[in-house]
């Protein structure tokens, strides 16, 4: 191995890296948001539903965008454009709220917000691996960890100290969100870059370039093994961003059918503090489940992580003490985080490293459709039957794991340990046979 991969500096990346993330999952926290804006700004839980899908199908398609790009621009450009982008989002959402118009918030907070957390989620995750190829698991579990734990420290921290030194000005609030990550996240993404040329490695960059790559990364995405990652992981997250996205009001409700007489400002309090815990255990499962797939391959985690979890969905339907049903959230969390540590490693093992910073983007469209058909879903069935919300709701996630279920059953286990690679005659350059 090149000795340049041991140097003490790439565990400062890993860092940096892990610290981006954090301030991108922030996004996480946005049921924190939703509860405030429509109690105070009178827009329906569909209408903000809105700005949290907008803002995920924006960074997964800008994701797809930045896989495809990292090898033009790098990944400490890519990185910091999308650092200072998602700050503007915080900055021009604030100019929205102050405002009061719904559509600006919709452009700045979710599509201007959500192309830099695009840009700069998909660079940290696929440079570390570059840079640890005997740690993969363990890296990029480390590094997407720091998104999970995003929410907690907007929830916990950020939020209710801005919330109590403006006294409640939300569009203050959100401008200072934005100078405050821009001003730790602009510096931080400058670091991430890639490893120095391995001398070791028979391969040129430059003949990389011009081999035949496109041609076959484009017969990879039109793999079955891509689609059926595709399905597995679009599915999981639908389950698992339909509670981030509700899970503060949902929790709320449990609240209230136990105690009806309970004061809003402590439902306020337990949700903010059930999202900062699940938080914790999105964060935790992105290592814990990486480790996991290390050991008993990346299929058969998934299917543990679809399985368990349509189960806690089912318990769900009809569980109304607020304490179980905050374990279940944080279980379903903890499988939510799970996803997005198996899925850049079973695409590094099943399409080899080369291809995974293009690869990896495709499949983060996922989390773009996700994030509007399990969010926007919710939010309907919120606003038309609010009695029965609870039902429906988790109800949807049964459908949606069970559909995830099938297609990984679909799935030759064999194809999910290794590339199958053939030599090329001509330059011994590998691809995907």
């Amino acid at each position: 191995m090149n000795a340049s991969y041991t140097r003490p500096r790439r565990w400062i990346l890993v860092l940096a890296g892990t610290v981006l993330q954090m301030g991108l999952g922030t996004v996480y926290a946005w049921s924190y948001w939703q509860t405030l804006l429509v109690n105070w700004y009178r827009w329906t839980y569909t209408q903000t539903a809105w700005a949290f899908s907008l803002s995920i199908l924006t960074l997964g398609f800008s994701a797809v965008w930045a896989g495809y790009n990292l090898r033009r621009f790098g990944p400490r450009r890519l990185a910091t454009c999308g650092a200072a982008l998602f700050s503007l989002g915080y900055l021009l959402g604030g100019l929205a709220l102050y405002l009061k118009s719904l559509a600006l918030f919709y452009f700045g907070y979710s599509v201007i917000g959500g192309i830099g957390i695009g840009l700069g989620y998909v660079t940290p995750v696929t440079t570390v691996a570059k840079w640890f190829p005997d740690k993969r698991g363990l890296v990029t579990g480390i590094v997407v960890m720091g998104f999970g734990f995003g929410a907690f420290a907007m929830s916990k921290g950020l939020a209710p100290l801005l919330i109590g030194m403006t006294r409640g000005n939300l569009a203050t609030v959100f401008v200072a969100l934005g100078v405050l990550l821009g001003l730790i996240m602009v510096p931080t993404a400058a670091l991430i870059r890639d490893p120095p040329p391995n001398p070791a490695s028979s391969v040129p960059q430059a003949a990389i370039a011009v081999s035949g790559l496109d041609t076959n990364v484009r017969q990879c995405l039109l793999s079955g093994e891509f689609s059926r990652l595709w399905l597995m992981f679009f599915f999981n997250i639908s389950a698992g961003i339909s509670i981030i996205s509700m899970q503060s009001p949902l929790a709320q409700q449990v609240w209230r059918i136990k105690n009806p007489s309970i004061e809003p400002a402590i439902l306020v309090s337990y949700g903010a503090t059930l999202i900062a815990v699940s938080s914790l255990f999105n964060g935790v499962g992105r290592l814990f489940w990486g480790l996991v797939s290390d050991r008993i391959g990346r299929l058969t985690t998934l299917r543990i992580i679809l399985c368990t979890q349509m189960v806690v969905f089912g318990l769900l339907m009809t569980e109304h003490d607020p304490w179980l049903f905050s374990a279940f959230i944080c279980y379903i969390l903890l499988c939510f985080g799970g996803g997005f540590a198996v899925m850049p490693l079973a695409v590094s093992d099943v399409f080899g490293t080369q291809r995974m910073s293009v690869i990896y983007g495709s499949l983060l469209s996922a989390w773009a459709l996700a994030g509007v058909a399990g969010p926007l879903l919710l939010a309907h069935l919120t606003d038309t039957y609010p009695d029965h919300a609870i039902i429906y709701n988790f109800l949807t996630g049964v459908l949606f794991l069970g559909a995830g279920i099938i297609v990984s059953f679909v799935s030759a286990m064999d194809r999910f340990q290794a590339p199958i690679t053939v030599h090329l005659a001509a330059d011994g350059l590998h691809q995907i046979a």
